[in-house]
């Protein structure tokens, strides 16, 4: 019984990670497509060792990157635009 349930958990973690990298693709794509890049975007190195957790890290950015992204997010949800993208 254990070995099952430590494959399971090895099976949950690797389509974690592969759920994670698919975002990252997916998220660098979109981003791209707007003409944003963000550098560090990628799966959280220590996500391949701690199977509790996976993290997508999105990294740091310029401020020029941030104005960008922000610029997006409410050009992208008329919500954000109502609100300033604030709550």
């Amino acid at each position: 019984m254990t070995q099952t349930t430590t494959r399971q958990r090895q099976t949950t973690h690797a389509e974690l990670l592969r759920r994670a990298e698919a975002a990252v693709t997916e998220l660098d794509g979109a981003l791209r497509h707007a003409g944003i890049t963000l550098p560090s975007l990628r799966v959280e190195t220590s996500s391949y060792c701690a199977p509790a957790v996976v993290l997508v890290d999105l990294g740091r950015c310029n401020t020029e990157t941030a104005e960008k992204l922000a610029t997006a997010i409410r050009t992208a949800l008329p919500e954000a635009r109502e609100h300033g993208g604030r709550p």
